[in-house]
C-alpha cells in the first residue's frame, strides 16, 4: 500500500456505476434494454463543459485508471503514471473520464451481471460486443455527463481503436483522437493468438460452454492459458532477455518439467494472477470485438474512406518493438489519414518493451505525449470555474 500517497496523484478515488434504462440497439442485432456503465471521474469539468477526456480501455483494462481506491490499494490504476496533476493528461486541467465497457467484468453490465429477464448471470448468453457498440454506449455516458463534445479521446491498444471508432461514428463529439499503440484492423496473426487464447478457455473441462457460474467453478487452466499466450505477444524478444535472459530460479537444472527459468515462473505468476480476477466470458467477448474491428471493411477496404467522416485532429504513436500491433499498421493508419485529408501528427517511439510500452513513462513518449495534451489545453477557455455532472 502506499505510505504516503503522492502528490502528483488524483489521490483516494470512488467508481460511480450509471444505470441507462434507454434500449441500446448492438450491432449484432440485439438490444440491451436496460445497462450500467462503471466509471470514475478525476479532474472537474468546466463551465462549458470542454476539458473533457475520455479514456478508453484495452483488452483486459477497466475504469480504475488512476489513484487508488484505498490506502490498502498496492497498485494505483493502470495508467496512473500518465493522468493526474501536472501529469501528461493533467486533471488540473482536464476533466477525465475512464469506463468499463459493456460485456467487461468490473462493475458494467456484462456476463458475470444479472439478466433482468432470467434474474441469473448472462453468462455466455451476453450479446457479442463490437467496438462500435462501445462507442455508442460511450455518447450515451457523456449526454448523462453533460459533455457534447469531448477535448480528446485517448486510447491504446484495443483503447486505440475505440478512439478511432468515436472520430468516425460522432465526428462532432470529439476534437482531438489519440490512437496509440493500435491499428485500424487485426492482421491475421493476432486473429490467430486470439482464437488461440478462446480456445484455450472454451476447452477447459470448467468452462461448460460458458455456463460456470451454474457450476460454482471458474475454468482457471484455460485463462492462465490464454493470459500465458497474451502475455508473451505483449513483450519484446530484447525486453524478455533484457528482464529474464535464461535466468535460473535455482540457479541449476532439475531435470523435470516444473518451471526452472525465471520467464517461466513469471509467466505462470502472471497467468494464475489473472485468473482469479477475470472472466472468462469477458475474454472471449473482448477478444472477438478486436476481430471485428475494421472499418475500412465496410467501404471496400479503403481507409481514407472511412476516415472521411473524421473532423478531429489525430496523435498516432507506435513502439519500434511492438511486434502485436506494430509501427508498419500505425503508419497505415497515418497514410489512411494523410490521404482523407486530416491533420496528424504521428511518432514512432523507439522502445525495447514491445507492445506493453504504451503503458509506461518512457521519456521521450511522454514528451510528445504531453506536448500535445498541452496545446488541448492551451485551447481550453482560461475562465476558472466548475460545472456540476454526474456522479
Amino acid at each position: 500500500m502506499p505510505a504516503v500517497i503522492p502528490d502528483d496523484s488524483v489521490g483516494l478515488v470512488s467508481p460511480q456505476r450509471i444505470h441507462f434504462d434507454q434500449p441500446l440497439p448492438l450491432s449484432c442485432g440485439r438490444s440491451l434494454n436496460t445497462w450500467d456503465l462503471m466509471i470514475e471521474t478525476y479532474g472537474e469539468l468546466n463551465a462549458d463543459a470542454s476539458n473533457a477526456v475520455l479514456i478508453c480501455h484495452a483488452l483486459s483494462g477497466h475504469h480504475h485508471v488512476a489513484g487508488y481506491h484505498s490506502m490498502d490499494e498496492r497498485k494505483p490504476g493502470w495508467w496512473d503514471s500518465a493522468i493526474g496533476p501536472g501529469k501528461v493528461i493533467d486533471t488540473n486541467r482536464f476533466f477525465v473520464v475512464g469506463v468499463n465497457n459493456l460485456g467487461g467484468c468490473h462493475g458494467s453490465t456484462g456476463p458475470n451481471t444479472l439478466n433482468p429477464d432470467t434474474g441469473k448471470p448472462y453468462g455466455p448468453d451476453f450479446p457479442i460486443m463490437t467496438v462500435k457498440d462501445w462507442v455508442d454506449s460511450q455518447a450515451r455516458l457523456a449526454d448523462r455527463l453533460g459533455i457534447e463534445q469531448w477535448a480528446a479521446v485517448v486510447g491504446g491498444s484495443l483503447g486505440g481503436m475505440q478512439a478511432l471508432q468515436w472520430a468516425i461514428s460522432y465526428p462532432n463529439r470529439l476534437r482531438h483522437c489519440a490512437v496509440i499503440a493500435s491499428a485500424a484492423k487485426l492482421s491475421a496473426q493476432n486473429i490467430a493468438f486470439n482464437e488461440v487464447a478462446r480456445q484455450a478457455i472454451s476447452k477447459d473441462p470448467e468452462f461448460h460452454d460458458g455456463h460456470y457460474y451454474e457450476h460454482e467453478t471458474v475454468p482457471r487452466t484455460g485463462l492462465m492459458l490464454a493470459r500465458m499466450v497474451g502475455h508473451i505477444t505483449y513483450l519484446s524478444d530484447d525486453g524478455m532477455r533484457d528482464k529474464f535472459g535464461r535466468e535460473l530460479k535455482d540457479g541449476k537444472l532439475s531435470f523435470d518439467f516444473n518451471p526452472q527459468f525465471e520467464v517461466e515462473s513469471y509467466l505462470q505468476y502472471q497467468g494464475e494472477r489473472f485468473s482469479s480476477s477475470f472472466d472468462a466470458n469477458t475474454y472471449l467477448l473482448m477478444t472477438k470485438a478486436l476481430d471485428y474491428f475494421d472499418p475500412a471493411g465496410e467501404q471496400g477496404h479503403d481507409l481514407a474512406a472511412a476516415l472521411s467522416p473524421a473532423q478531429c485532429d489525430f496523435l498516432v504513436v507506435s513502439f519500434t518493438t511492438d511486434w502485436r500491433f506494430s509501427p508498419e499498421r500505425s503508419r497505415e493508419l497515418v497514410d489512411g489519414l494523410i490521404a482523407a485529408g486530416k491533420p496528424v501528427s504521428y511518432a514512432e517511439i523507439d522502445a525495447p518493451q514491445g507492445h506493453d510500452a504504451f503503458l509506461i513513462p518512457i521519456p521521450r513518449y511522454m514528451e510528445v505525449f504531453r506536448s500535445y495534451m498541452n496545446r488541448i489545453a492551451n485551447a481550453l477557455p482560461q475562465a476558472k470555474g466548475g460545472a456540476d455532472h454526474a456522479r
